[in-house]
């Protein structure tokens, strides 16, 4: 290489911090070393690079993601390798692939490693800055496709589709359920709104009218909720990580009260008919 590429590696595991970035210096990398999210994210704020090499689990699972994410808004050009002890998980990988230029199994080999790092640098694609968003107003733009997702789980589900429903029967008020708990929480994620409470009042009534059981009605909401954990997986990179914690438990709060809202308008039509 004529000009030295430089190269962030992230990896908590000494052995790995005390070995691999020797090699790639004798490669004719220049390369700088974190063990931890907040050195490396410094490091971003100090330095620039080409390529950023990271262990998926720094410290905490997925901390990988936080460091690619940090150097993907503040320096998009740069290359980026997450680094995983766990082939096996295909789904998983396909995830990984979806965030970053590529992964690397651990143990890597050595001159596999190399010989890839430099074909992605020479071959890397030009990249705009990602627009990260807070959970709310990722999950409002992706609401068809979150909803679309649902109904195919939904009629693949066994006990679900018994009820013989026409998609908008399926579908009823779910969309206005979505929109209004992703507008609370950005408002006040600890309470439902009136404008949810209506939504799940409606949820519950058609569902008892529908033949659904209170089972069926904690299934839909988890098949949905699982959607929407897939969705925000494959788009982690478009997250406002500062808040996705808190905005992802918040949302399941929103999610499970709204369900005990509908399963209480649901039991109280029962005992009105009993």
């Amino acid at each position: 290489m004529d000009d030295k590429k430089r190269v962030l590696f992230v990896d908590d595991e000494p052995g790995i911090r005390a070995t691999l970035p020797v090699i790639l210096r004798h490669e004719g990398f220049d390369v700088s070393v974190a063990a931890s999210v907040t050195e490396a994210v410094q490091l971003i704020k100090d330095k620039t690079f080409d390529v950023l090499i990271s262990d998926l689990n720094i410290g905490e699972p997925g901390d990988g993601f936080t460091v690619v994410s940090v150097m993907r808004r503040l320096q998009p050009e740069v290359v980026t390798f997450i680094l995983t002890g766990f082939p096996d998980f295909e789904s998983a990988l396909r995830a990984i692939r979806s965030q970053v230029d590529d992964y690397l199994i651990k143990p890597a080999v050595i001159a596999e490693l190399v010989g890839l790092v430099k074909e992605r640098v020479i071959n890397r694609k030009p990249r705009r800055a990602i627009r990260v968003q807070r959970v709310s107003d990722f999950l409002l733009s992706h609401a068809n496709p979150i909803l679309e997702r649902w109904l195919r789980e939904v009629a693949h589900d066994e006990r679900l589709a018994r009820p013989a429903l026409s998609k908008r029967e399926r579908l009823l008020n779910c969309p206005e359920i979505l929109a209004s708990i992703c507008e609370q929480l950005n408002n006040d994620p600890r309470n439902l709104s009136e404008r949810t409470k209506r939504a799940a009042t409606e949820y519950g009534e058609a569902r008892f009218r529908q033949s659904y059981t209170v089972e069926m009605m904690v299934l839909e909401k988890r098949i949905l909720q699982r959607c929407i954990a897939d969705l925000l997986q494959e788009h982690l990179l478009a997250l406002d990580v500062s808040s996705l914690i808190a905005d992802v438990l918040h949302l399941g709060d929103q999610f499970g009260m709204c369900t005990e809202e509908a399963i209480r308008v649901f039991q109280n039509a029962q005992f009105n008919v009993a």
